[in-house]
């Protein structure tokens, strides 16, 4: 009863290590393509895999969408500042000053505007089930985040509406840092600007 819609990027390889249904829809717009799938299979569980520039970048208008209708779908969403399949570009997540393959110099948010934060923005201007921003950067956020993704999969589940679970992720590769590194970077700089927690609490209270 589970139906998985994967971008045809990173999150493209989750498509071959769970046992469920699934279809890779075109970059950007695998909330359009959940949202068919739901319309036409409502009985069945469906969210989408995909990464930040996938959903908050070329398909920021059919996540929007998809959260405005309140469409009983989950959206995970890795938010890792970049554009990772492709080669490391600059994305709208992306940190100030952060240096990528088309921000050489660091990121100018004079020029570029700040990093967008998508999750508060629908909590905030939608009707939805559950919003919620998590990390894995240790143990105790991976537990964290595992109880957010339950509550967004319930929540659908219950019929209550659209889930959105943001997760804050390094790319060593694409960051040109090791691992230890990228971590570092994430817990100095990243995430005191992506405030981790719910946004949005199933029963409609708003944080």
């Amino acid at each position: 009863k589970t139906i998985q819609v994967v971008d045809i990027a990173c999150a493209y390889w989750s498509i071959d290590t769970l046992n469920c249904d699934g279809i890779a829809g075109p970059h950007g717009r695998c909330a359009a393509v959940a949202t068919a799938i739901k319309k036409v299979y409502p009985d069945s569980n469906v969210y989408v895999h995909a990464g930040d520039g996938c959903s908050y970048v070329i398909g920021l208008s059919e996540t929007c969408y998809a959260a405005q209708r309140n469409v009983p779908i989950t959206m995970i969403v890795v938010n890792n500042g970049i554009f990772g399949m492709t080669g490391g570009q600059m994305s709208w997540t992306t940190m100030p000053n952060q240096v990528t393959a088309t921000s050489v110099h660091g990121r100018d948010t004079a020029l570029t505007g700040m990093p967008i934060k998508v999750p508060e923005m629908i909590a905030g201007n939608f009707q939805t089930a559950y919003v919620a921003r998590g990390t894995v950067t240790d143990a105790k956020h991976i537990r964290e985040l595992k109880g957010y993704i339950r509550n967004a999969l319930e929540a659908q589940i219950a019929g209550e509406g659209y889930s959105l679970v943001e997760i804050v992720s390094p790319c060593p590769t694409n960051w040109h840092m090791t691992a230890l590194e990228a971590i570092d970077q994430m817990e100095k700089e990243i995430l005191p600007y992506y405030t981790l927690g719910e946004f949005c609490k199933r029963g409609g209270k708003q944080e």
